[in-house]
C-alpha cells in the first residue's frame, strides 16, 4: 500500500526503524540516499540474521521507492548528481547480492558451480 502523504510514508518508515526525512520539497539524491542508507540497515540486520527487520525495512524501502518514482516526475538530476545516483546504486546492488547470499547460501554453491570450482556439501 503507498501512502498518500508525508506523514503516512514516514510513519510506515519508521514502523521499519528507517530514518527518512524525505518530503516534496527535498531533492531526488535524499531519496536514493534514504534508500542506501535502508539497504545497508538490511545487510546489518542480515548479517545478525534479523531475518524480521530486515523484511521491515524492505517494506520502507518499497515505499520509499513509490515516492521517489512520484517526486522524480517533478524534477530532474544535475550531471553530476546522476554520477552520485550510479555509484548509491551500484553500493545498493552490491548490499543487495550480499543479502541474497546470506539469506540463501546455496547461491554461493551454484555460483561456484557454474564458475566450475568444487562445491562442499554439507
Amino acid at each position: 500500500m503507498r501512502p498518500d502523504s508525508k506523514a503516512e510514508h514516514d510513519q510506515a518508515a519508521t514502523s521499519a526503524n528507517v530514518s527518512v526525512n524525505v518530503s516534496a520539497e527535498v531533492p531526488l539524491m535524499a531519496y536514493y540516499e534514504a534508500i542506501e542508507r535502508a539497504s545497508a540497515d538490511m545487510l546489518e540486520a542480515a548479517r545478525s540474521g534479523n531475518w524480521d527487520q530486515v523484511v521491515k525495512i524492505e517494506g520502507a524501502c518499497v515505499l520509499l521507492i513509490s515516492q521517489l518514482k512520484f517526486a522524480s516526475r517533478e524534477s530532474t538530476l544535475s550531471a553530476q548528481e546522476s554520477r552520485i545516483k550510479q555509484r548509491i546504486m551500484q553500493r545498493i546492488l552490491l548490499n543487495d547480492a550480499q543479502i541474497r547470499n546470506l539469506a540463501e547460501p546455496w547461491l554461493v554453491d551454484l555460483d561456484h558451480v557454474l564458475q566450475g570450482r568444487p562445491v562442499t556439501l554439507h
